[in-house]
């Protein structure tokens, strides 16, 4: 059990908001100001000891330090791998509190970077769960704008492995976002942040208590030149401006000192550019003619497509903690959309097809945990999920006519293609941990999840961990795991293919079995250590069989990926971890081998050649996302008001296409980075200066080259660039 000291720097509350357009985004900044008039309501009633159930008035702050250390102990995470990042290691990322969400991420084990701003935990494609205060997130559309203001968290934890049984759904990974929350928060902070890619971003937080209630309010606004990876090596990306407004807000009303009610509300609205890769040459028919379009001549450097991306998300919890037992039951909505806009002649000249893609999934579920204690052996915890969802894909693409001798005849023509389908998953488990000795605890259950979308699947999951900790420095866990994981409603793409035959958007083939949800055996054994007064080292191992492996690709020149399964997939590898904290020094290390094989596609395979097809279907290839080698690391050193950092990450390459599919990786790189905070303590608060400088080598490195099962265009990552901020603490 964590203590209420621990608790105060982990985090009190969770959640994200983003504003979808500008009258929204001054809206909060007013509410922001209004609130800042309110007085503030103190309490001194010092804490009463007796029984928990006890609804004599506490102090506020500490009824809601009590009510956050018991929803931390509804749920779990012994015997899996959990991974801290707390606000020291957030400052000492490039940006601090105005980076990028997945650049937070790439500084915790095993994760690698991709395109588009995706991650990869243990060279899985995306399927990673996130929860915000312990509350599942329902999966958006996948795309490249992320829902999480860095400026809202207090804390994370990534959890892989052999989850317990609590988790369902999504198991490449957690992500439990602590949110901040006016209880430990009071105040507030404006600050803008800038520099080079004509980056701009200003953004402010503001919490707060009044009597029972505490809130927070954050909201930003970016605008960058680097919206997308480049697609060329070039410092100069084209086409490539984003506009992104995001809000987050959280109420937490105490009933009593044994219950809250909690909403939590974020909005996110973003605009992307897609970047442009000049001198690209003009399409052709199968019979390498120039597409007949008016002797028109188009410049790819000139391209104008653009996608919009916007995420809603509402969550209402209510907590009880009672003695030995301890509750939360929540009720959430997720909307998500994105709309992709070709460039429609110039679409139809390069690739001989234009679509406009309008796709939109709504997510209304409840969540109910519970842990009980049962003398001082025995924790038992159990819980349900339901959520239902309905998913919109509508296309309009414009196409050639193929004839019969393979030549593409003007003029284009549209086609429409709009689905919708409604989708449920239903989850419960239950769990015992058990303390068998001082030195030995077994968290051990099992949950049984069912998937009615496409088609209707289910699947019993038994879980075990088992914890031996010989020494107080030494703890040693191994584990096995049985997991279920339906494919993303709001990725499968139900597009009619007889549709599209005899026109340019045609496919070689028309097979088109339906996608299904992956079924795995998970390993797990590692061990930490303590070697010195702050310094812990930690090595694990893990190995998954999977049928029906999940993956996804991006088909077509919307940037939405779409899922499909291998028959048969194996992922295993090593993670080594470090981290040092002494004084005002921390440093951290983290260096994965892993590798990830798969064989035989088994649905959705209308989107992929013939030739790719009959080589996966007798052979284990490595999955394009599977990267060898990945690494992260830091110092930082804080001194007085003045903090200094380095940072760098590393990877050697994901794949791309070779003799054989995916049969070759990319280059390695290494990425540098540099920056200083500078805090000047005032009269009614506090001035902050900083300074990042990011890939101090000015290394060119490809992320992506085009090729490679279900990937897009090129992506490079971002060159050399120079970005402060200034803010005011208050």
């Amino acid at each position: 059990m964590k203590t209420f000291k621990q608790q105060n720097e982990k985090s009190v509350y969770r959640m994200m908001t983003r504003v979808g357009h500008r009258r929204a985004y001054w809206a909060v900044i007013g509410l922001v100001a209004a609130f800042s008039g309110l007085s503030q309501a103190q309490t001194n009633t010092p804490p009463i000891s007796g029984s928990a159930t006890n609804v004599t008035q506490l102090g506020e702050t500490t009824v809601v330090g009590k009510l956050d250390e018991a929803r931390n102990k509804i749920a779990g995470s012994l015997g899996a791998n959990d991974y801290s990042v707390g606000p020291e290691q957030i400052a000492a990322t490039p940006g601090g509190a105005s980076s990028q969400f997945n650049q937070v991420m790439l500084r915790t084990p095993g994760v690698s970077q991709d395109s588009f701003g995706q991650l990869h935990v243990r060279n899985e494609h995306a399927f990673v769960q996130y929860r915000f205060n312990d509350v599942i997130l329902p999966e958006g559309i996948t795309g490249f704008g992320t829902e999480v203001d860095t400026r809202f968290i207090s804390s994370l934890d990534l959890i892989t492995g052999t989850l317990p049984a609590q988790y369902g759904f999504r198991t490449a990974g957690v992500v439990d976002i602590h949110t901040k929350s006016g209880a430990f928060n009071d105040g507030g902070e404006v600050s803008i942040y800038g520099g080079s890619y004509d980056t701009y971003r200003p953004s402010f937080e503001y919490g707060g208590k009044d009597g029972k209630l505490n809130y927070y309010f954050s909201g930003s606004y970016l605008h960058s030149g680097i919206g997308v990876e480049n697609p060329t090596g070039s410092s100069n990306p084209i086409h490539d401006n984003t506009d992104q407004y995001k809000g987050f807000g959280y109420f937490s009303y105490v009933l009593d000192d044994t219950s809250r009610l909690t909403l939590m509300l974020s909005a996110s609205h973003s605009d992307f550019q897609i970047p442009n890769n000049p001198g690209q040459p003009a399409g052709t028919d199968p019979n390498n003619n120039p597409f007949p379009l008016g002797g028109a001549t188009f410049n790819s450097a000139n391209n104008n497509e653009n996608q919009t991306e916007q995420n809603y998300y509402s969550v209402l919890a209510y907590q009880k903690s009672a003695g030995d037992f301890n509750m939360q039951l929540s009720a959430y909505s997720h909307l998500s959309t994105v709309l992709f806009r070709p460039d429609y002649f110039a679409d139809l000249y390069f690739n001989g097809v234009a679509s406009r893609v309008d796709r939109s999934v709504l997510a209304n579920g409840l969540q109910g945990d519970a842990s009980y204690d049962i003398g001082d052996k025995h924790t038992v915890r159990g819980g349900f999920q339901v959520i239902s969802q309905r998913a919109i894909a509508n296309s309009l693409t414009g196409v050639f006519n193929i004839t019969g001798a393979g030549d593409a005849t003007a003029p284009p023509f549209q086609i429409t293609d709009n689905n919708s389908k409604w989708g449920w998953l239903y989850g419960a488990y239950l769990q015992d941990e058990w303390k068998i000795s001082p030195k030995w605890t077994v968290n051990y259950g099992a949950r049984v999840d069912v998937s009615d979308q496409y088609i209707q699947e289910s699947e019993i999951e038994p879980r075990v961990n088992a914890i031996f900790k010989p020494t107080t420095k030494t703890t040693i866990h191994a584990g096995y795991a049985r997991n279920f994981t339906p494919p993303p409603l709001e990725g499968i793409s139900p597009t009619t293919v007889g549709k599209f035959a005899n026109t340019s958007n045609g496919s070689a083939n028309t097979q088109d079995d339906p996608v299904k949800s992956e079924r795995a055996h998970y390993f797990d054994v590692g061990v930490t250590q303590t070697i010195l007064p702050g310094l812990q080292v930690g090595l694990d191992g893990y190995y998954k069989i999977a049928s029906q492996q999940l993956d996804d690709g991006q088909f077509g020149s919307a940037l939405i990926v779409t899922p499909f399964n291998y028959h048969r997939g194996i992922v295993e590898g090593v993670e080594a971890t470090a981290t040092y904290k002494k004084d005002g020094f921390s440093a951290f290390g983290n260096l994965a081998l892993s590798q990830e094989k798969a064989r035989e596609i088994d649905s959705a395979q209308f989107n992929f050649a013939p030739g790719d097809l009959a080589y996966i279907k007798n052979n284990y290839i490595y999955t394009d996302h599977s990267q060898t080698l990945t690494g992260s690391g830091g110092l930082s050193y804080k001194w007085q008001n003045t903090l200094a950092y380095l940072d760098v990450l590393y990877g050697n390459g994901l794949r791309a296409d070779g003799d054989v599919p995916n049969g070759r990786k990319l280059p390695s790189y290494t990425t540098l980075n540099l920056g200083v905070e500078q805090t000047i303590k005032l009269p009614h608060g506090a001035l902050k200066a900083r300074l990042d400088i990011v890939n101090v080598a000015d290394e060119v490195y490809e992320i992506r080259d085009g090729t490679g099962v279900g990937v897009g265009a090129p992506q490079f990552g971002m060159r050399r660039g120079f970005f402060g901020s200034l803010s005011y603490a208050f």
